[in-house]
């Protein structure tokens, strides 16, 4: 059996009830195509996604900053504490085969970037960083979507 496909997903930790829905429909729409949530394990919308997975049947992955499992939401299944801080945001990158962006501070634009940096495809939601805005982004890379449901379809196709 092949190696499951992993998603990242990104966001802030302080979110609208709007973004945290369509985190959690984010969360359901991976767990429904059998892909592994990653994420950072916390609050926000890295909680709502986890959230939506579970309810689901998802497998939820979660890196977190900290030396312990106990920070980890309560619907992450694997709680992994990385002890480095925003340092873990390359891991969350590495971990995930497509990443899929929700609005957040500069913890999200670093994942954002660390993911252009390796190569991975990034879908962003609306709200979220859009760094067409600021300059040359490879559009191969880089996509846009409307709705949790073409984002999590633009996120499987890019690993197709």
């Amino acid at each position: 059996m092949p190696p499951r496909i992993t998603i990242g997903v990104l966001g802030g930790s302080q979110v609208s009830d709007d973004t945290a829905a369509a985190a959690y429909d984010v969360g359901r729409h991976i767990a429904m195509n059998s892909a592994v949530l990653v994420c950072g394990g916390l609050g926000g919308v890295m909680e709502a996604a986890s959230r939506g997975a579970s309810d689901n049947g998802g497998l939820v992955v979660g890196l977190l900053p900290g030396d312990t499992k106990a920070s980890a939401n309560h619907f992450v299944h694997v709680a992994l504490p990385t002890g480095l801080g925003v340092g873990r945001n390359l891991l969350v990158v590495r971990a995930s085969d497509v990443l899929i962006a929700f609005p957040g501070s500069y913890g999200t634009l670093s994942e954002i970037a660390l993911a252009l940096t390796h190569g991975k495809t990034v879908v962003y939601m609306p709200g979220s960083w859009d760094l067409k805005r600021i300059g040359r982004v490879d559009s191969a890379l880089f996509k846009e979507a409307h709705d949790p449901g073409q984002a999590v379809g633009l996120a499987l196709n890019a690993c197709a």
